[in-house]
């Protein structure tokens, strides 16, 4: 029997035409955030490519592309040429630009071999100006596609204004490319008492308010121009067609190098101050806009940063330790090999570097989460819990207080000679941990074997530009989570300028900071970084409801100047 023969793979792949929406990650949809994960290729606008490139595949490499028929990088303006493309490739390490200037062309060249696709947009596909030719380039090449539909920045950034676009009344609405309408457009749009929801660029609002006004619209109709729209950058001003240009001009934005950023313009009774200003939910979160420094890594910083988001800001994560190896690395050896034999009752975990170590010892052994069959496994928090968890590993005590050593040692039960056949548990920690649960441990009758499985050291200072805005005031506010934390920052940064707002997790915290120089200004109620945050966003709330009542503009801390000092909040 002669051998089988494997058939060729397929010419074509597939197309999948991905709406990535106008500009908040979260907005993507559940179908787009599947499509990227299993797509080989990704071809998306540059503007686009940090919302779902998060969602592709990890180890691709990015191939920069050529944008117009002259071969100029630059991108293109609304409406003209082809938009700058960029291609992530998950099956090639290879870089370099392809010789291909189309962007169908580019995503028929991408399909080929059998590959899956995803063309990344901007808003919504349907409303693109490049994704229906392209659709058609796989029509006539043969190349199946899909259509995953995205938020449109004309439905969303209003929506994130706060200016509902239909009442219960259903008013007409309408919507334009001021880029791109004809006469006969605006003649329509302007006999109609509906509401307008109108695509333009920031120096292009007055003379769209004009074409308005001369179809027929009154100039105190109310109108909202939104720029940035859904992300933490908006901005929003309220104005009438015959004023908004005054008042663009008032707020400092016209002229401008950032003039022909994209904006949305909504003109109508909807606009009305008074009722945006009731549902304006985004831009009233509690830090709406701040940039907050947290001097962790990402890795131990993410859930915390994802909480700051909620409140509307802006983390920026700056290591101040970095984790290395043991100096001496047969105690880590021994432990783990008395791990696999039985030596141990319990193996407790106080970090996710301890969870990290441990994990790339039994690498290194070929051993995984099944070598901890028949041991008792502690961690400290739930970060730590998690990171267990992903490791194949559910932890059979997790504090149900405080997430601490002191916490940890509350639930943990006392050796009992009947019950623990073995008295002895293994502590993975960091060279420079403290006592505190070895002691408590040999309190409850446990034998402790305290191995150091990393060192913690002082990180290589952040660049200049970071560094530059900590000294010089760019951060609005700082979270430190240790003393260690403060020390460190200041070591490889500088002191936090004076018009940051300091955070401290506890008293000890706190002291190390004011020996440092520094003015606390918030202290969470428990030592917990999610109530760190909880006690920040709270400060944020009552900065923003006492400047309102005062009559005075909401700004950041940055944008203020340095003042007199204020009282420690501890609440």
């Amino acid at each position: 029997m002669s051998p089988t023969t494997l058939p060729p793979p397929p010419e074509h792949g597939h197309v999948t035409f991905l709406g990535a929406g106008p500009g908040d990650p979260g907005l993507l949809t559940l179908r787009a955030v599947e499509a990227l994960a299993n797509a080989d290729v990704l071809v998306a606008e540059h503007e686009v490519l940090g919302v779902v490139r998060r969602h592709a595949r990890q180890g691709v490499a990015e191939v920069p592309t050529e944008t117009d028929s002259a071969g100029s990088s630059a991108l293109s303006a609304p409406g003209t040429g082809t938009p700058q493309l960029t291609v992530v490739d998950g099956t090639s390490a290879t870089v370099g630009a392809p010789a291909v200037r189309d962007a169908a062309h580019l995503v028929m060249e991408a399909a080929r071999g059998g590959r899956r696709v995803v063309r990344a947009v901007s808003g919504d596909p349907g409303l693109d100006a490049y994704a229906a030719e392209e659709m058609l380039a796989c029509v006539a090449a043969g190349v199946p596609f899909e259509v995953v539909p995205g938020v449109a920045a004309a439905v969303g950034v209003p929506a994130y204004a706060g200016v509902p676009l239909r009442d219960a009344h259903g008013a007409d609405v309408r919507f334009v490319d001021a880029r791109t309408a004809s006469d006969r457009c605006w003649t329509e749009v302007g006999a109609s008492d509906g509401t307008v929801v109108v695509s333009t660029t920031l120096d292009s609002v007055g003379a769209t308010a004009g074409e308005l006004v001369s179809a027929g619209r009154k100039p105190d109709t109310p109108l909202t121009v939104t720029v940035a729209g859904t992300t933490t950058r908006q901005r929003t001003w309220t104005a009438t067609l015959g004023t908004i240009a005054q008042t663009l001009k008032q707020a400092k934005v016209l002229p401008s190098p950032e003039g022909g950023r994209p904006v949305i313009a909504v003109v109508g009774e909807r606009c009305a101050p008074a009722q945006r200003d009731r549902l304006s939910w985004f831009e009233s979160k509690p830090m709406f806009g701040w940039k907050v420094l947290v001097p962790r890594t990402r890795e131990q910083a993410a859930s915390l940063s994802d909480q700051l988001r909620s409140y509307g800001a802006v983390p920026h994560e700056v290591p101040t330790i970095a984790v290395e190896p043991p100096r001496t690395p047969q105690q880590m050896e021994r432990a783990v090999k008395g791990l696999v034999t039985g030596r141990y009752e319990w193996i407790a975990f106080t970090s996710v570097n301890a969870v990290k170590a441990v994990r790339e010892k039994f690498e290194e052994y070929g051993l995984d989460a099944r070598a901890f069959a028949g041991i008792k496994v502690a961690a400290v928090g739930d970060q730590t819990a998690k990171a267990l968890i992903a490791f194949g590993v559910k932890p059979d005590l997790v504090p149900s207080g405080e997430q601490s050593a002191a916490g940890l040692l509350d639930d943990w039960p006392p050796y009992d000679s009947v019950f623990d056949p073995i008295d002895r548990v293994f502590l993975p920690r960091a060279d420079i941990a403290t006592e505190t649960l070895v002691a408590g441990l040999i309190d409850l009758g446990w034998e402790v074997d305290d191995v150091t499985a990393y060192r913690t050291v002082r990180a290589s200072p952040p660049p200049a530009e970071t560094r530059e805005a900590i000294k010089g005031g760019g951060f609005d506010a700082v979270l430190f989570t240790s003393s260690s934390t403060v020390r460190n920052l200041v070591g490889i940064a500088g002191k936090p300028h004076n018009v940051t707002v300091i955070a401290c997790i506890g008293p000890a915290t706190a002291k190390t900071a004011e020996e440092h120089g520094l003015r606390v200004d918030v202290m969470a109620p428990e030592p917990s970084v999610h109530k760190l945050a909880e006690a920040l966003a709270d400060f944020g709330t009552r900065r923003r409801l006492a400047a309102l009542e005062a009559g005075d503009p909401v700004t950041r801390p940055s944008e203020r100047r340095p003042g007199a000092r204020r009282r420690r909040s501890t609440t």
